[in-house]
């Protein structure tokens, strides 16, 4: 007789990025992707009792008991996770911890993010008005104002240390657009890159080009995790979560401890020993790409390569779905697209997906294991998981 598993995740959905979602709102995302989510899972709304949000312009305050009350749910355990696009994995481990702790049995992870033609993300009350941290006074007066130009600080700090790496980000951009290919959800699906054009790419901050980075979307995922005992009444394979860690060093890159040596290293490290599963295991890579240069970063860091060679890994390596080292087989947020924290979902969700054996036309083969990442801020905040089969 098998064992019972631990907290796993039974279902998911996902709505395809789009550059517009029209007059949608961050309540009427996350209340068809609940549904979409749970029945995937063979459950209603009834059957939820923890619930995680994070934050959105649906009300300035009390979002989860606002998502609740929308969504008719009477919950034990409710919360709002804040840690950007680490916020999807950081829910996976407080679902699960929950569950221990006997506060629920059924969680739902939601993330919606709608978004304008006009660029925006916000289609209610800001969340935004009130900023009165040392970043906002000291930072943003002298152009410190976005993530591209901190992330590319990173990149051009690596690139001193340990020498040139645009054709190994390239190499990242090609692979995973390869992969998108065979995602009919993704953005870039049917629009294939290569290396040459990656390169020749408008230099939007030295030294990212236009291709290293991601195109920002609106969209909706959702994860629906269960006690152990319920995952083996799902209607579709359970998938554990095995083991998690988290880290945060700080939220402005000016006060970063190292902009090379990051806590990704901390937080792979405590997923991996939590798990007590090895980096050889490990057969599907989703690691949040907000930039191409993030991706170099999180191998080394998350101790798949030693520092200063994730340039050499990825090029001895065949990134794409049937590959030696299969790296976001979706597409990853380069070529699926990025939607907020949902972009971060993406990751979650694709894994999932190929351990149930649902990667249809990318499907990895004899997946066991996957490690998946979520990165926040400038290199802030970072969230790992690894996620299983369960084994009969």
């Amino acid at each position: 007789m098998s064992a019972v598993p631990p907290p796993s995740i039974v279902g998911v959905a996902e709505r395809a990025p789009v550059r517009d979602t029209g007059d949608e709102t961050d309540l009427t995302l996350s209340a068809s992707i609940a549904v979409e989510a749970l029945a995937d899972a063979g459950l209603g709304l009834s059957d939820v009792d923890g619930l995680l949000t994070h934050p959105m312009d649906v009300a300035s305050r009390l979002v989860p008991s606002t998502l609740g009350e929308y969504l008719g749910m009477r919950l034990g355990y409710a919360d709002s996770v804040d840690l950007g696009g680490a916020t999807a994995v950081g829910m996976l481990w407080r679902a699960a911890a929950a569950i221990r702790a006997g506060m629920c049995s059924v969680c739902l992870c939601l993330t919606a993010v709608p978004r304008t033609t006009a660029g925006t993300t916000h289609t209610g009350p800001t969340r935004r008005t009130a900023d009165l941290s040392p970043w906002r006074e000291f930072d943003v007066p002298y152009g410190n104002i976005g993530a591209t130009e901190g992330y590319a600080m990173i990149a051009m700090r690596y690139e001193h240390e340990f020498g040139d790496t645009a054709r190994a980000r390239a190499e990242i951009a090609v692979a995973q657009r390869a992969n998108a290919a065979h995602q009919p959800k993704a953005y870039f699906s049917g629009r294939p890159l290569d290396v040459d054009e990656v390169l020749a790419s408008e230099l939007i901050a030295d030294p990212l080009r236009k291709l290293d980075c991601v195109l920002p979307t609106g969209g909706a995922a959702a994860v629906v995790v269960v006690r152990g005992d319920l995952a083996l009444r799902a209607p579709r394979p359970a998938v554990p979560i095995l083991g998690a860690g988290e880290a945060v060093t700080h939220k402005t890159i000016t006060y970063a401890p190292s902009l090379t040596d990051t806590a990704i290293k901390d937080s792979a490290d405590r997923a991996f020993a939590a798990a007590g599963v090895a980096r050889s295991a490990i057969g599907l890579a989703s690691l949040y790409d907000c930039y191409t240069s993030t991706v170099l970063l999180t191998l080394e860091d998350a101790g798949f390569c030693a520092k200063g060679e994730a340039a050499a890994f990825v090029g001895d390596h065949d990134l794409t779905w049937r590959g030696s080292f299969p790296l976001n087989t979706h597409g990853g947020q380069l070529s699926f697209g990025q939607s907020d924290v949902a972009g971060g979902m993406s990751h979650v969700t694709e894994a999932v997906l190929q351990l149930q054996d649902r990667g249809e036309g990318r499907q990895v083969r004899d997946l066991r294991y996957a490690f998946v990442h979520g990165n926040g801020g400038i290199m802030s905040e970072q969230a790992s998981v690894v996620l299983g089969v369960v084994v009969s």
